[in-house]
């Protein structure tokens, strides 16, 4: 039997809606032949978000339609199709702050975050970049001439952007960071994705500074742009807050900025945007999203009241974004934008090697853990990796147990000692010092000098020969070091990996990042829609409100 206000679909189930919440002053005016009251109609109809999407009955069952329109309810006339439940069109553009779209010149309050090595590689922001979506990319860990390459060939293809680069904060190689900095400002990199920061340098306030001035309307004008990755309350402030009189007046006097400058920063944040990082893949803090995000926003509104800026700091969020409902969950939260990472590198055009994404495309949410990080191993700094398919997590956790317990390569157990050469490094250490003498020799001789007489810094060194390039053997897809492949990855992979399953995307040759950024916008615009209706009063099954990419492309 189908009920009054129940439309019966292939398994039985229905649509419902509750009577108290008819719309009985309105009515419908249109083609019956537009309304669909099978389930595979309804729901093509829930999902052109292009067109308003009616709820309708007639004779005693529910349909959907997105056209005709509607007319107040006159009590005279006879046979008026009722409206029960309404929802407008929905532009994707509508999710997040609109204010982000037009500072940054995109479509979508969407954007890839930059994962070190290239993994974010020039062929992603690219095909992003073209399709006016945000991407950064990962410039951290790589060579002066690799990074000015890649600006080179972005800025060629995308003259006019959208195109950000990462910042890498660099506490042990400060001089790293300045010479990126340098190049950023050689060639007029806009916009850059500062991470890692615990916080600020003269390096990023010298970005931030060196872009400001004054247009024609006396305005400030910020031509150097500052998207800033944080997972605290105490990082997050230094980049709400403006830049501090120290540093300003130290650039001031070595001639980099001018004082009209030096004065403009003190007016404006450091940063025109925050990305609140959550339980991220690599470097994170693992905080949980529902927690964090709130905090940030009450300490910008906080700063926002104190300082009164024109523009306000907008606040976005990243770590655990891999699906249409997590997207949705952190816009309804006050996200201004949401940011995407682990899930980008299991695409066809991230930086990594097809072993790699194969086995990202295979992982689930728990096959994650925290391992030893190189850039800051001495500080017993962590990042998050893949621990399904490689041993790197468990091995990387037994050389900073070895820094911890010993004082000197010297120090440590014979069998120890054997056990790293043959089953870890694959080498003697003799061998593996004298390649770390070398790369420093050219990139860091301050810090060689000070191994040299520092026995405790020499064996750290040594470890961080294996840390740094267990990640490019997994992106360069290094023959024979599969086990020992250093893979970012947070539980987001898997979550994505569920969400796909059955699906084209399920498979790593399939997946594209412009597909990627397409559906998860459109699935949360989606289902914004969806539960508009809920709230409104309409029951379905839980089939209605599915959002998934099609078996097939």
């Amino acid at each position: 039997m189908i009920g009054a206000d129940n439309v019966l679909n292939n398994n039985g189930s229905y649509l419902k809606a509750s009577d108290f919440l008819y719309q009985q002053n309105q009515v419908w005016q249109g083609t019956l032949d537009s309304i669909c009251f099978n389930e595979k109609g309804i729901k093509s109809k829930l999902l052109n978000l292009d067109k308003p999407c009616y709820i309708i009955r007639v004779e005693g069952k529910l349909g959907a339609t997105n056209e005709g329109y509607l007319y107040p309810y006159n009590p005279e006339k006879t046979g008026q199709t009722e409206i029960l439940i309404a929802a407008p069109p929905l532009s994707i553009r509508q999710l997040g702050d609109p204010s982000f779209l037009n500072f940054h010149g995109v479509k979508y309050a969407y954007t890839t975050g930059a994962m070190a090595q290239g993994i974010a590689s020039e062929d992603l922001v690219i095909a992003l970049g073209k399709e006016k979506i945000l991407s950064s990319f990962g410039a951290g860990g790589l060579s002066p001439n690799r990074v000015e390459a890649a600006i080179n060939r972005i800025q060629q293809a995308l003259p006019q952007g959208p195109y950000a680069f990462n910042l890498l904060h660099s506490p042990s190689e400060p001089a790293i960071e300045r010479g990126v900095v340098d190049l950023y400002l050689k060639y007029q990199v806009r916009t850059i994705e500062a991470s890692a920061f615990l916080d600020l340098t003269d390096n990023i306030v010298y970005y931030r500074t060196a872009g400001l001035g004054l247009n024609s309307s006396n305005q400030i004008e910020i031509k150097n742009k500052i998207i800033a990755k944080i997972s605290r309350r105490e990082v997050a402030t230094k980049f709400l807050q403006p830049a501090p009189a120290k540093i300003l007046k130290q650039l001031v006097n070595q001639g980099l900025v001018s004082e009209l400058q030096a004065t403009l920063a003190e007016k404006i944040p450091v940063a025109d945007d925050i990305t609140v990082e959550a339980d991220s893949g690599g470097h994170t803090d693992n905080r949980p999203l529902v927690c964090l995000l709130p905090s940030i926003l009450e300490l910008r509104d906080e700063i926002q009241r104190k300082f009164s800026y024109e523009k306000p700091v907008r606040v976005g969020v990243a770590g655990g974004i891999a699906t249409p409902q997590s997207a949705l969950a952190a816009f309804m939260m006050g996200a201004a934008y949401v940011v995407t990472g682990s899930i980008n590198q299991s695409c066809i055009e991230a930086g990594t090697s097809q072993h790699t994404k194969q086995l990202l495309a295979q992982a689930d949410m728990a096959d994650v853990m925290m391992a030893p990080a190189a850039d800051m191993f001495e500080m017993g700094v962590k990042l998050q990796v893949l621990k399904r398919g490689t041993l790197f997590p468990l091995r990387a956790q037994k050389l900073f147990e070895l820094y911890k317990n010993y004082n000197s390569i010297e120090d440590i157990p014979l069998i120890e000692k054997e056990k790293l050469e043959k089953q870890v490094f694959k080498n003697s250490l003799e061998a593996v010092w004298e390649e770390t003498v070398n790369y420093l020799s050219q990139r860091n001789p301050d810090k060689l000098a000070k191994a040299i007489n520092n026995p405790k810094l020499k064996m750290a060194l040594i470890f961080r020969w294996y840390l740094g390039l267990s990640s490019r053997w997994s992106n360069l897809g290094e023959k024979g070091r599969e086990m020992d492949y250093q893979i970012w990855c947070g539980p987001a992979m898997g979550s994505f990996n569920d969400w796909v399953r059955g699906s084209y995307l399920s498979e790593p040759n399939n997946r594209h990042v412009v597909d990627v950024a397409n559906h998860m916008m459109t699935g949360a615009a989606f289902l914004y829609r969806m539960q508009s209706l809920k709230i409104q009063g309409l029951q379905m099954p839980a089939y209605y409100s599915e959002y998934r990419p099609a078996t097939f492309n």
